[in-house]
């Protein structure tokens, strides 16, 4: 379950959450009946349901980056909101955006690529550049050479940069917000912990070990 709650349609704001309730679950209420047409439970949009300025502030993002009076190529743009969620870890995040890009008609092989990019022969010299410049966003918190800028100046308008800027920037944050309130397929546990020891382990077998060896 996420970590705060799910509001259901019977306590939704009217103005807001209502409408993209009925655009996303038709008549259901999505806390009972879950699930939505992609296959995700739907849980985020009832989670942020519970702040309606903040929902209505995320949908109007949605409607931005769709908007077809964009300049960036939209297979572009969802290669930097992909590459977002994989380097951040988001399932939820990563799972849409590979159908957004075969929604766009991006081929399988390129979608199973994308983990892989930097050695892969399936991307182009544009797809690379802005695939190296969301890892810059995303995995090095924007600090971004100068030779890899100087290389987007001269393959897209600053129009362009600036939106791919924004977007791959946005769905950064929508990757965290989604695996810390664990909404969608972000609902799993951390599998990062520790491998309990043998229960005859000490901390100083580790000393222990390293004087054996050297005494061999």
């Amino acid at each position: 379950m996420p970590r705060l709650k799910p509001v259901p349609r019977a306590e939704a704001d009217e103005q807001v959450a209502l409408p993209l309730y009925h655009l996303l679950f038709g008549d259901k209420d999505p806390v009972a009946e879950p699930g939505t047409a992609t296959g995700t439970p739907g849980d985020w949009w009832t989670v942020f349901a519970n702040s309606p300025a903040t929902l209505k502030h995320a949908a109007q993002g949605f409607a931005y980056y769709r908007d077809p009076s964009r300049k960036l190529d939209p297979v572009l743009r969802e290669l930097g909101q992909t590459w977002a969620g994989w380097a951040v870890g988001s399932q939820f995040v990563f799972s849409q955006h590979c159908k957004s890009l075969r929604g766009l008609g991006v081929s399988e092989e390129k979608i199973e690529a994308l983990p892989s990019w930097q050695t892969s022969d399936q991307f182009d010299n544009r797809e690379r550049l802005v695939l190296a410049y969301a890892d810059r966003l995303v995995c090095h918190r924007g600090r971004v050479p100068d030779d890899v800028f100087e290389q987007l100046r001269q393959e897209f308008s600053e129009e362009e940069i600036l939106e791919l800027t924004y977007t791959t920037c946005l769905y950064d944050m929508h990757a965290v917000m989604s695996k810390a309130l664990r909404t969608e397929f972000d609902d799993r546990d951390d599998p990062i912990v520790e491998v309990p020891a043998p229960e005859n382990f000490t901390a100083r077998d580790f000393m222990d070990t390293g004087r054996k060896n050297e005494s061999d």
